[in-house]
């Protein structure tokens, strides 16, 4: 609905979507749905809680999370003066509006997102907000509900934000395990880091009318691929006809659908045979500064924008070269046995120094050829599934894990997106966060985004000297944040996306050298380099416990919440 005057003082209301001119009271009688074409105006937090939950049954997590700027992001304004400005117009302290309530006489611990506040991107603050309403779930042993409304992760926390959808994905894990319910109510719009993660991994799905979804939005698709997109593309009847959501509802049955959703859950966990609730771990404190692995300290650092140019040069060496050099005996294993094959993502068996293993990969290509076969390492659905089907195989046999991340993305086609791209990248990072073997991480080359992170929920996460890791390419940043892309030399430095600064932040546990210049120069030095940061990263998790070993990832990415005070990487 399109207006002059703030919400609050109008008197009529023009609808986006039929251009009918509407009497504002009318229109808030009918929860602000155009009573002619039924075109849903987008909710603020406080006003979608009050519609949703019994009145006067909400309560706010009574603490807060320290306020962040890990990596002194500045384009146009300063970070900490757009989030001033944020709070200044939506009355808010972050995107995240989280407590407990009831609903139709049910508690539920409830987290609603709110697209004012900074397009409701994913940031450190947010993340610890809905893992904290996530684990207060949990204690009280009660479900979950989330409203998500979100143009995805927020690029001005660079990969710490990424780090956010393993953070609050196993929050969602550890409900799951306990058998209480989750719900996410997906709101227009829902895309990027959150469609990819929480949106879309919990047990029930539902749908406003008319609310978008995807992992890649409209705009981007069209830039990339050059498609046509089809009527209706990613709204809710699109993805209901897609198979990707429960149930569509429109505004006025959403809170009895979820009552009724919520009824039968209580029903299913009588107070007398309810599973113990596993004992939680406390939120971990802040942590002191952590040494500056070796092979960081070792590493200068270099300028991000040639640093990003290194890692996307067509001569490095790809994961079926490693495979062929620092592996021996691979045995490729094909297919998401579901009906396809994707050529992006490699993977099976093989040896690291004698010790059997799975590796999963992403395959770019070096001539022009290889990169169109295989779609430039971007994975398909089919390529997200095929990794977790491995993934689950070595869990039962017992073998490590290890990942080569080089990937500008996930595949941002329409097929993709009809396929149920951010779900499959979300039920991978949910999948991994309680994967009961070692796995091993290694950005080789592009870790682009989500795609990136569903192959790198990982005990230990390595980078090569002139890899890059970063929630958004530098070109996509700077045509958001910039005039144009001309400026993504800029955005590359202020992403700090090398191997070096992620060190600092705590992303990566150790940076692994590369000959000179860089492993496109000598691929077999580049080989032997990460066998043995391979072998020597692998060896200490072979006697872990299982059930130690998945505490232990959990608490590592639990540490990328706002609980602790973040520290500004700076030059």
């Amino acid at each position: 609905m399109t207006t002059t005057a703030p919400r609050e003082e109008q008197l009529w209301s023009r609808c986006a979507g039929c251009a009918s001119l509407l009497y504002r009271k009318r229109l808030r009688r009918n929860l602000d749905v155009c009573p002619e074409c039924g075109s849903h105006a987008r909710l603020d937090a406080p006003e979608r809680v009050a519609q949703l939950v019994d009145p006067d049954s909400f309560t706010a997590l009574p603490d807060h999370p320290v306020e962040v700027d890990p990596i002194g992001f500045v384009d146009a304004l300063p970070y900490p003066r757009r989030l001033t400005a944020a709070r200044a117009a939506t009355g808010l302290a972050e995107a995240v509006l989280c407590g407990t309530a009831r609903i139709g006489g049910h508690p539920v611990a409830l987290a609603v997102m709110d697209f004012r506040f900074l397009g409701g991107s994913l940031g450190s603050v947010v993340g610890e907000l809905i893992t904290r309403t996530a684990e207060r779930a949990l204690a009280e042993e009660i479900p979950l509900v989330l409203v998500t409304a979100s143009g995805g992760a927020r690029m001005q926390e660079g990969a710490l934000s990424l780090m956010q959808m393993a953070t609050v994905s196993q929050a969602v894990a550890g409900l799951r395990e306990a058998g209480l319910l989750t719900v996410s109510v997906i709101t227009d719009p829902t895309y990027g880091g959150v469609a990819a993660s929480f949106a879309t991994n919990t047990d029930v799905v539902l749908a406003e009318s008319g609310a978008r979804l995807g992992f890649a939005g409209p705009r981007v698709i069209r830039q990339v691929t050059g498609a046509t997109l089809p009527e209706g593309f990613q709204t809710a009847e699109f993805l209901l006809r897609h198979g990707q959501v429960d149930l569509v509802v429109p505004r006025h049955a959403l809170r009895g659908r979820l009552t009724a959703l919520l009824a039968a859950a209580g029903a299913g966990r009588p107070v007398a045979r309810r599973a113990p609730v596993p004992r939680q771990e406390p939120p971990p404190r802040p942590e002191p500064p952590r040494a500056t692995p070796p092979a960081a300290q070792a590493a200068p650092d270099r300028d991000a924008w040639q640093t990003v140019r290194t890692a996307r040069h067509p001569g490095r060496p790809t994961t079926l070269d490693y495979l062929d050099t620092a592996f021996d005996g691979f045995v490729e294993l094909h297919g998401d046995r579901l009906g396809a094959d994707c050529p992006a993502v490699v993977g099976g068996v093989a040896r690291l120094d004698g010790r059997p293993v799975m590796v999963i990969g992403h395959q770019k290509g070096h001539t022009t050829a290889e990169l169109v076969a295989r779609n430039f390492g971007m994975a398909s659905p089919a390529g997200h599934r095929k990794a977790l089907r491995l993934m689950r195989l070595a869990a039962r046999l017992g073998l490590p894990v290890v990942t080569l991340v080089d990937t500008p993305g996930a595949d941002p086609g329409v097929d993709a997106e009809e396929q149920g791209q951010a779900a499959a990248i979300a039920e991978n990072i949910l999948a991994l966060s309680v994967l009961p073997t070692p796995v091993v991480a290694v950005v080789t080359g592009e870790g682009g985004s989500g795609g990136a992170l569903a192959m790198a929920v990982a005990d230990r996460v390595l980078m090569l000297e002139h890899a890059v890791y970063s929630v958004i390419s530098p070109e996509g940043c700077a045509a958001i944040l910039w005039p144009d892309s001309s400026a993504a030399p800029q955005a590359a430095r202020a992403l700090r996306l090398t191997a070096p600064d992620l060190c600092r932040l705590g992303v990566v546990d150790e940076v692994v050298p590369e000959p000179a210049p860089a492993a496109h120069h000598d691929p077999s030095t580049a080989a032997d380099l990460l066998r043995a940061a391979l072998s020597a990263n692998l060896a200490p998790l072979l006697d872990v416990p299982p059930a130690t070993l998945v505490r232990r990832r959990r608490q590592r990415f639990r540490r990328y919440g706002a609980a602790r005070p973040a520290q500004v990487v700076s030059r």
